[in-house]
C-alpha cells in the first residue's frame, strides 16, 4: 500500500510539474517556472520514497529559494523590455488650446506637432480657452493631461 501510496505522489508531482511549464510555455514572463522546480524537487523525493510531508518540504523550500535567488535578475534582464511609443514623446511639450478645455463638460482639444489631441485639465477645477498654451503631464487613454503654462 505504501509503494503505490509513493507511485501516486510521483504520478502528482510529474503532472503538476507538467502543468506548470504548460503555464510558463503560455503565460508571457517568467511566472511559473519556480513551482515547476519545487515540483521537481518533490518528485525527486517521492522516487526515494519520501513521506509526503518532506516531498511538500522540498517542494516549497526549493521554489521559495529558487524564487528568492533569481527573482531579482529576471526581473533586471527578462521583463525590461519596455518600450516608449510616440506618444510618450509628447509629454511635457507645450500645446495649443483649440476647443475650450472644460472637464466639467468633458470638451477639449489641443493641438501638438500637427495632431489635434483630446485634452483635459489636470485641476477638475480649471479650464484653459482657445489659442492659450498649456503643457502635457500625461497621457491617459487617448487623452492628454495638461496644465497651465506658468
Amino acid at each position: 500500500m505504501v509503494i503505490g501510496g509513493m507511485m501516486q505522489m510521483s504520478v502528482f508531482w510529474l503532472i503538476a510539474m507538467v502543468v506548470l511549464l504548460i503555464i510558463e510555455a503560455v503565460v508571457p514572463g517568467l511566472i511559473s517556472i519556480w513551482f515547476a522546480l519545487g515540483a521537481l524537487a518533490a518528485l525527486i523525493s517521492a522516487l526515494f520514497h519520501a513521506p509526503v510531508w518532506l516531498q511538500i518540504v522540498w517542494f516549497v523550500a526549493v521554489s521559495v529559494l529558487t524564487l528568492i535567488l533569481t527573482r531579482p535578475l529576471v526581473r533586471k534582464y527578462v521583463n525590461n523590455r519596455v518600450t516608449p511609443t510616440n506618444a510618450d514623446m509628447v509629454i511635457g511639450k507645450d500645446a495649443v488650446v483649440t476647443e475650450g478645455i472644460d472637464n466639467l463638460h468633458a470638451k477639449g482639444a489641443v493641438l501638438l506637432d500637427g495632431k489635434t489631441w483630446t485634452a483635459r485639465m489636470d485641476q477638475e477645477s480649471e479650464k484653459a480657452e482657445p489659442g492659450e498654451t498649456v503643457r502635457v503631464l500625461r497621457i491617459e487613454g487617448v487623452k492628454l493631461i495638461v496644465e497651465r503654462r506658468s
